[in-house]
């Protein structure tokens, strides 16, 4: 499989595209998981308190779709839009609703497995894109806003 990246920026050209991208990836994931246990809470009441007892899959489930809709609305949740951040796809494009939805299906997948998110986080912080498992597979980067 041979990778293809010359509709995104050259990390030796333009460095200032992935400066500080991993660390700011986990201030963003912070924030998006905080804004998604929040949206969880408020959700709650209107499971007439049942979805206390199934609270993880609640925030699964809430976080899955607010995910795929906010990527696919900006190609960044807001996180990484607090962060200056956003992904770009193989040919330097902002994420559709598919790419959006395979993004997050990929990340969904590396949370669930933890050998799989550590050799993720590990890929983040040692090649030159600062690209997680999912977006090497989709072949995206995560690149600072310009």
């Amino acid at each position: 499989m041979t990778q293809s990246f010359a509709n995104q920026p050259d990390p030796i050209r333009a460095p200032q595209f992935y400066a500080s991208v991993p660390s700011k990836r986990l201030i963003a994931w912070i924030i998006d998981v905080a804004f998604t246990v929040v949206l969880a809470l408020l959700v709650i009441p209107f499971t007439a308190f049942i979805g206390i007892f199934f609270f993880p899959v609640l925030v699964m489930l809430i976080g899955f779709a607010y995910r795929t809709l906010t990527i696919a609305s900006s190609s960044a949740t807001w996180g990484m839009r607090i962060m200056s951040i956003e992904l770009r796809d193989e040919n330097g494009e902002r994420f559709d609703f598919t790419k959006a939805l395979l993004h997050t299906l990929g990340y969904s997948i590396s949370i669930a497995f933890f050998l799989i998110q550590v050799v993720s986080v590990v890929m983040m912080i040692g090649s030159a894109r600062g690209q997680s498992l999912t977006d090497l597979a989709l072949g995206c980067v995560m690149i600072n806003r310009r």
